[in-house]
């Protein structure tokens, strides 16, 4: 678990199961206004690590791949808090992320998952926490996080420290 820099940390999943348990952790540290950015090729492990974060926050139901429907929106029970799961992967910019809406979700005071977030980056606020998922091997992948801004510094502090126990 190598820091990189001050904001930065570097830790490699061995399975989809710690994929999914690292965003069990984070998901459970989030609240309302957090925006998670996560970037990677097909199959690196976004959804998987982004069901993770459903869990963890308390989703009353499972976090899928949203991509035919480009937004979930999820609930959890003991408040109502919004969670909001976007694919952005037909998306190519500004002008197509308004068809979504995105401004209204970034100001809805929810929880925000952006999967492939690099499409969109452009009109992405520039405090978030983003997370690039790399294939190292057939179920190994690195997930390099870097935070932006107060609140995610202390939000990647809380997750490491949740995660590794220092």
């Amino acid at each position: 678990m190598p820091i990189l820099r001050e904001g930065e940390l570097d830790i490699m999943s061995h399975s989809a199961e710690q994929t999914q348990r690292f965003g069990v952790r984070l998901g459970g540290l989030l609240r309302a206004g957090d925006v998670i950015c996560l970037s990677g090729d097909m199959g690196a492990g976004k959804t998987v690590f982004s069901s993770g974060i459903g869990q963890g926050w308390g989703s009353k139901t499972p976090v899928t791949s949203p991509t035919f429907n480009l937004v979930h929106q999820h609930n959890r029970t003991q408040d109502k808090q919004v969670l909001y799961h976007l694919d952005c992967y037909r998306l190519n910019g500004a002008s197509d992320s308004a068809s979504i809406g995105i401004d209204e979700l970034l100001e809805a005071q929810g929880v925000v998952i952006l999967e492939w977030a690099e499409r969109i980056q452009g009109v992405l606020p520039q405090e978030r926490l983003w997370i690039e998922l790399k294939v190292r091997e057939e179920t190994r992948r690195n997930l390099q996080i870097e935070a932006v801004g107060e609140r995610y510094q202390r939000l990647l502090e809380a997750f490491r420290v949740s995660a590794y126990g220092f």
